[in-house]
């Protein structure tokens, strides 16, 4: 599986971006997710989305500013971001899960993952 994003750029602080990430083919993942790294830092987990039932979750720093969709019948998952804030500022890594999750936000639980696209905020 191969997973491209694309809708990464730069943007002043309390601007929007829409990330959007395609997998190549349409085999089933349990869940897709958005990571972020910024220099210096780890890797952590903006947000995940369940193929079934289509539960989501977000971590807490972008609560109520960021949110994920996904349309299945494009292979495609969003990451919708309001309200931006320098701290936004990092590489953002779309990934997808063909294991069974309990902690859709950690890292090393996925094993597809995309090139990543840049967000800067200034």
């Amino acid at each position: 599986v191969q997973l491209v994003e694309s809708g990464g750029g730069s943007v002043q602080a309390g601007g929007s971006l829409r990330l959007s990430c395609t997998a190549s083919r349409s085999r089933s993942s349990s869940c897709m997710g958005w990571f972020r790294q910024g220099p210096g830092k780890e890797r952590e987990g903006v947000a995940a989305i369940y193929t079934l039932g289509g539960g989501t979750y977000i971590t807490d720093s972008v609560k109520g500013r960021f949110t994920i969709s996904r349309d299945n019948n494009k292979n495609t998952v969003y990451l919708q971001m309001n309200d931006l804030k320098p701290e936004d500022s990092a590489m953002y890594y779309c990934a997808a899960s063909t294991y069974r999750i309990v902690r859709p936000l950690a890292p090393g639980l996925y094993n597809y993952w995309g090139q990543g696209t840049q967000v800067t905020v200034s």
